[in-house]
C-alpha cells in the first residue's frame, strides 16, 4: 500500500492508499440521486452500447455541499489560468435512460 502523506509542517490525517487506488478512474459521465439523508454519486465510463460503473460515492447533505463549494472554488481558480471553460450540451431529444445491471 502507498501512503499519501502531508506536507512538512501541516498537521492532518494520514490516508492510506493501494496504488491501483491512486491511478484513478476515468469518468465521462456523473449521475446525481438523493434520499433525506445522503447523496449519491455515480461515476460511470459510457461506452456505446453499454457503460460501466466505475465507482459510487455516497455522503451526508453537509458533506455534499462541503464538496459542491470545494468544485466551484477549484473550477474558477481553473478558469482564472486556463480560461472558460464550456459546459457541454445534449441535443434535444438525444437523452438516453441510463440504468444498471448488477452482475
Amino acid at each position: 500500500m502507498a501512503e499519501q502523506t502531508n506536507a512538512p509542517g501541516q498537521g492532518g490525517i494520514q490516508v492510506k492508499a493501494s496504488e491501483d487506488q491512486l491511478k484513478g478512474r476515468y469518468s465521462s459521465h456523473m449521475q446525481v440521486m438523493h434520499t433525506r439523508e445522503e447523496f449519491m454519486l455515480d461515476f460511470m465510463a459510457l461506452y456505446p452500447p453499454q457503460g460501466q460503473l466505475v465507482a459510487r460515492v455516497l455522503v451526508s447533505p453537509a458533506h455534499f455541499k462541503r464538496m459542491v463549494a470545494a468544485l466551484t472554488d477549484n473550477l474558477a481558480k481553473y478558469e482564472k489560468q486556463f480560461g472558460k471553460v464550456q459546459a457541454g450540451t445534449v441535443e434535444a431529444g438525444k437523452e438516453k435512460e441510463i440504468g444498471f445491471r448488477v452482475e
